[in-house]
């Protein structure tokens, strides 16, 4: 199974920024995302009254009309991540840790449908390198007809909850070159999406 074949979700972990969303749901539309999942308090394309909300479109510019979405309580996605794993759909939490697999090391391994080098979460993982904990395992992917993968993206203080890395197949990383630790959430969307779901 190619890389293209595999359909492409986004989880968004609570996510503060309006526009963050925004920009992500219109990079999530180019990149032919199926669905994204909008979790806890990341803002939506409407308002509690149904109406759209002029914040989010002046920067989504449409894509909330184009890509699907719905938004999952907090206290529900486990249920989520659950129905989605049954169906054949791998979780990557992208997420800095110990053990994580480097993007590109990831992206080799998704284009051989080979994931044995790829990490489960195992543990504790709050979005700094020094609290990871995490184990080996050798992936099934393809073995066992793998139809999709959802990218699970964390708050932007925060990361991505310890709830759910436990419930992650996988975590991929970006390796940071600079001083700063970390990419905003939206630019992080972007540099995944195109370079592992679009094989650039």
């Amino acid at each position: 199974m190619s890389n293209s074949s595999l359909k492409t979700y986004v989880l968004l972990d609570n996510i503060r920024s309006v526009h963050n969303v925004g920009s992500i749901f219109r990079t999530a539309e180019c990149a032919g995302v199926s669905r994204i999942y909008c979790v806890g308090t990341t803002p939506v394309p409407i308002d509690r009254f149904g109406r759209k909300r002029k914040d989010f479109i002046k920067v989504s510019l449409g894509a909330e009309d184009m890509v699907g979405w719905e938004h999952v309580d907090g206290e529900d996605v486990g249920g989520v991540i659950k129905q989605l794993k049954k169906a054949g759909v791998e979780i990557v939490a992208i997420e800095q840790g110990e053990k994580s697999v480097d993007i590109q090391e990831f992206k080799r391994k998704v284009a051989m449908c080979d994931c044995e080098d790829a990490v489960k979460i195992g543990g504790n993982m709050s979005g700094t390198v020094d609290k990871a904990k995490a184990v080996a395992r050798k992936s099934d992917r393809g073995s066992k007809g793998v139809k999709g993968i959802l990218y699970v993206f964390g708050n932007e203080v925060e990361g991505v909850s310890q709830k759910l890395l436990r419930l992650a197949d996988v975590a991929v990383e970006i390796p940071m070159k600079g001083e700063k630790e970390s990419l905003n959430v939206a630019v992080t969307v972007g540099v995944v999406l195109f370079c592992l779901a679009r094989g650039a």
